[in-house]
C-alpha cells in the first residue's frame, strides 16, 4: 500500500519555527486548498515539515504563499483536559514554493535569491498562473 498526498494551496499564516529537544526543527502550517475552480469553498489542510526543509520553508514563505506539498498522511492522537484529541496532517516530505508572499518580519526576497535544495526551477514570471 501507498500513503502519497500532494496538494497545491496557500498558508494560511506564515509558519512559525520550532527547535526541539536533539536539535531538532519543526514547522506546522494550514494551507487552504480550492475545492474547485467554479466555488469559493476550500479544505483546510494542517501540514508539518521537519529539519532543513521546515528551516527553508519558514525563511521563504509567509501568508498567502502558494505552495505544493508532497507528503504522507498522518493521524496521531493525544490528552487534553477531559478528553483525547484526534489530529490528521501531512507530513511533508517535499515543498516547491510556487508563488512567495513576503513575510511580516522581513523584507522582500529577489527571485533570484531564492534557493532551495531540489530540481525545482523557479518561474520567472510574475504572474499567478502555474507553469503548464
Amino acid at each position: 500500500m501507498v500513503n502519497t498526498v500532494s496538494l497545491i494551496g496557500r498558508m494560511t499564516k506564515a509558519p512559525q519555527l520550532k527547535y526541539l529537544t536533539e536539535g531538532r526543527l519543526q514547522t506546522s502550517f494550514v494551507i487552504a486548498v480550492n475545492k474547485g475552480y467554479k466555488t469559493d469553498e476550500a479544505d483546510f489542510v494542517l501540514c508539518t515539515i521537519w529539519g532543513k526543509l521546515a528551516e527553508t520553508t519558514v525563511k521563504y514563505c509567509g501568508k498567502g504563499s502558494l505552495v505544493g506539498i508532497t507528503g504522507r498522511l498522518n493521524t496521531r492522537s493525544y490528552e487534553k483536559g477531559e478528553g483525547r484529541v484526534f489530529v490528521t496532517e501531512v507530513v511533508v516530505e517535499d515543498i516547491r514554493f510556487l508563488v512567495t508572499k513576503k513575510r511580516d518580519d522581513q523584507e522582500p526576497i529577489p527571485q533570484h535569491e531564492k534557493k532551495v535544495e531540489s530540481d525545482f526551477e523557479f518561474p520567472t514570471s510574475h504572474t499567478n498562473q502555474l507553469p503548464v
